[in-house]
């Protein structure tokens, strides 16, 4: 007999029907057959789990991913990623999310799985357009807290925090935030729990076998759910085309004590913001040394600021000094943890090495440690400063010289030790460019991995899958949208495309008056020019280009043109012929004309 409450699963499900008088016909629902005993079954087919990466694919940064299932979603991170070169005047980038506004209500949550800004940055942006609650750990919740704050978003954002181990619900989803190790403390990767089976998402990672905090990576978490099988890995690739292991944090260390052991100068420690754990060994360095550590830079303070107050950095209280106060110190005495690392053009670091910082001025008596990897496309800016910083006399010393950074990430060897683990049916390489998607491919290869299961995804691709197959299947809207100054997508294609050309050929502007009645030219041609050539240089090019103007000017009377529109073009058409054939440069050209 069925105990009251016992659930019964969808293929135990069975009614017995029982015999009726005709007419009278049972109705069978769509896809049922009758059965000849009059008893009828129902056989549910499962839907697909649908994966749709909206951000971090074939690219750095921009990490989000969607988890689809029925009408229930869940978004794993939401991050932001930096401009490139040819982005002028952008300040950040961050993902199209039309496909999350389209389908809004199915959104059971946002989960964060660690506090880097590729993975949290864009998330001001995204509650301005979704109200999403936000799953994260506690430091994790803290960073998106200050971010919140200067957007103005603290109050009305629903953020909730999880520890590590444990599981929520979202919808049909099960998420667990399993213990995991990276530059920033309180990481987590996700076990994604749903009815065609276990999804686990790494997030960033290393294997570090003595981590800072000494927290270990759950591995027997990650072998337990690989014993009861892992559907589908979505694995870190940056480090994927590495060979070996990343080395563990703490040899940062060892070199940071090295350095600072009888050295008479003044120490400026270059780092990013966010690796709290690299934070805390140059704390510990200036400790056992009698320093005082002075912070420079707002995301470094606002950072630190956070950490300690959480517990996350540990240091005694007296050993922290307002920059305002180094002057009161010798130069033996003291640390000063910076922003820089990068050669950002206002960052500290820079501004220290122009000498243009109101607050540290450096000076031959100061050994200068820049503890990071330039990121590619930052070669330049990084050797910039290190360039100046000699000029000024500092000793600098950078990764090229000490062992002064290690990577946050994993390299093949780690990355086997997850596939040993987790024993997963498909794999999805993420978080990298092409070259280490496929890398990552090829040593999921070697790890006994089926060629055909193993999905190089990009991003707004849809890949569904099943317990026992999975394909890609279609697209959806996906793209970048960038943020300038305070507006946000209002800087397309076509923009970026006149700046491009404003800033390698300069501009041309045509102003002259008419006679909207005659079409006859009452005043004019004035021509000015910014970023083409100097005027009183080339006085003689500007009286030409007047010349052709008024000649074509001309023509448009004689053939009764009077349309506006139709005498722009022949203007910018005429006189852009004319420049190149004299200058071989292809300016940008505005004519303008006012109406008597």
């Amino acid at each position: 007999m069925k105990k009251e409450n016992e659930k019964i699963t969808p293929s135990q499900m069975t009614k017995t029907e029982p015999k009726r008088r005709e007419p009278y016909k049972r109705h069978v629902p769509y896809g049922t057959k009758r059965k000849t005993d009059e008893t009828i079954k129902i056989d549910f087919k499962k839907e697909p789990l649908k994966i749709i990466p909206l951000g971090g694919l074939l690219e750095i940064g921009k990490n989000m991913t969607v988890f689809e299932y029925e009408n229930d979603i869940i978004i794993v991170d939401c991050g932001l990623a930096f401009p490139e070169d040819d982005m002028l005047g952008i300040d950040l980038v961050i993902p199209d999310i039309t496909y999350l506004e389209k389908n809004k209500d199915k959104i059971r949550g946002l989960v964060i799985t660690h506090g880097h800004e590729d993975h949290i940055g864009a998330i001001p942006y995204f509650l301005k357009q979704l109200d999403v609650p936000i799953y994260a750990t506690r430091l994790t919740i803290g960073l998106i807290e200050n971010k919140l704050e200067e957007h103005k978003l603290l109050r009305k954002t629903r953020l909730k925090t999880v520890l590590q181990g444990q599981t929520i619900t979202l919808g049909k989803f099960k998420v667990e935030f399993i213990k995991s190790s990276h530059s920033i403390p309180d990481t987590v990767m996700l076990g994604i729990h749903t009815p065609v089976g276990t999804v686990i998402h790494t997030g960033d990672f290393k294997v570090d076998y003595t981590p800072i905090d000494g927290e270990l990576m759950d591995f027997g978490r990650l072998a337990e759910l690989g014993n009861k099988g892992v559907l589908a890995l979505m694995s870190d690739s940056t480090n994927s085309e590495r060979k070996g292991f990343t080395m563990s944090e703490r040899t940062v260390g060892e070199v940071f004590n090295r350095l600072f052991v009888n050295c008479k100068k003044r120490i400026v420690v270059a780092t990013f913001a966010s690796n709290v754990h690299r934070v805390q060994q140059i704390v510990n360095a200036a400790v056992a040394n009698n320093r005082k550590i002075a912070i420079c830079g707002r995301s470094m303070q606002k950072m630190i600021e956070t950490a300690r107050g959480l517990g996350y950095i540990d240091a005694p209280e007296n050993e922290f000094i307002d920059i305002d106060m180094i002057k009161n110190y010798t130069d033996e005495q003291l640390v000063i943890i910076t922003t820089g690392s990068q050669g950002e053009t206002m960052s500290a670091l820079t501004r220290m090495a122009a000498g243009e910082h109101k607050k540290v001025v450096i000076t031959p008596n100061d050994l200068v440690i820049i503890s990071a990897n330039p990121i590619p496309g930052n070669e330049k800016l990084v050797s910039k400063v290190i360039d100046d910083l000699m000029k000024i006399g500092a000793e600098v010393v950078y990764s090229a010289l000490a062992d002064v950074h290690v990577s946050g990430h994993a390299c093949q060897e780690e990355q086997k030790l997850i596939f040993a683990l987790t024993k997963p049916k498909y794999f999805i390489p993420v978080h990298g460019e092409y070259r280490q998607l496929m890398a990552h491919g090829e040593t999921a290869k070697k790890v006994g991995v089926p060629a055909e299961n193993i999905f190089m995804m990009t991003n707004g691709r849809v890949l569904e899958i099943t317990e026992n197959s999975a394909r890609l299947a279609g697209t959806v809207p996906f793209g970048r949208i960038m943020v300038d100054g305070l507006g946000v997508g209002d800087v397309g294609n076509i923009v970026l495309r006149d700046r491009q050309h404003l800033s390698q050929d300069g501009l041309i502007i045509v102003v002259l008056t008419m006679d909207s009645s005659t079409g006859e030219v009452v005043s004019g041609p004035d021509v000015i020019s910014r970023g083409f050539v100097y005027v009183r240089e080339s006085e003689n090019l500007m009286d030409d280009v007047k010349k052709v103007v008024r000649e074509e000017m001309e023509k448009c009377e004689e053939k009764h043109i009077t349309d506006w529109m139709t005498i722009k073009t022949n203007l910018k058409d005429t006189l852009r012929d004319y420049v190149f054939q004299k200058t071989k440069r292809n300016p940008m050209i505005l004519p303008i004309i006012m109406d008597v």
